[in-house]
């Protein structure tokens, strides 16, 4: 099957687009797009593709995928109010930012492992909180 195209709208005075969604969605479906996408599972489990990879998601999972990496989480739950918070950030953003934080010299080689997907450890699910107060915020 051929994935789909997902117009994300990064608006002008914005440098990443952050929100969550519940399932089902309208996301929720093989698709890619131009950018990173950071994807922290809130709430269900079930199974995920990513690129030709097939694995299965539980809540706390965060998983980084690349530049039009075809992907999708199907959960084995019939709904969920909140089921995943997600981050997603250009290229050139990204590239920039590293250009200015020399901190971030060493995630370039995350980045080239996120062209065929990347889930971190179950220590990353630490960062659950803050994506969510990161969906929350404004300006």
């Amino acid at each position: 099957m051929k994935p789909d195209l997902e117009v994300v709208q990064i608006g002008r005075a914005e440098s990443f687009k952050a929100w969550e969604h519940g399932y089902p969605f309208r996301t929720v479906r093989w698709h890619f797009h131009p950018e990173f996408e950071l994807h922290h599972v809130v709430a269900t489990s079930g199974r995920y593709f990513i690129g030709d990879f097939i694995g299965t998601f539980e809540p706390g999972n965060l998983v980084l995928t690349g530049p039009n990496l075809p992907h999708n989480w199907v959960s084995d739950a019939t709904e969920a109010p909140v089921r995943s918070r997600v981050v997603q950030f250009s290229e050139p953003f990204i590239t920039q930012a590293m250009a200015l934080m020399p901190e971030l010299a060493g995630f370039g080689c995350v980045l080239e492992r996120s062209r065929r997907g990347v889930l971190f450890g179950p220590e990353a699910a630490c960062v659950g909180p803050m994506l969510a107060e990161l969906v929350q915020a404004r300006g």
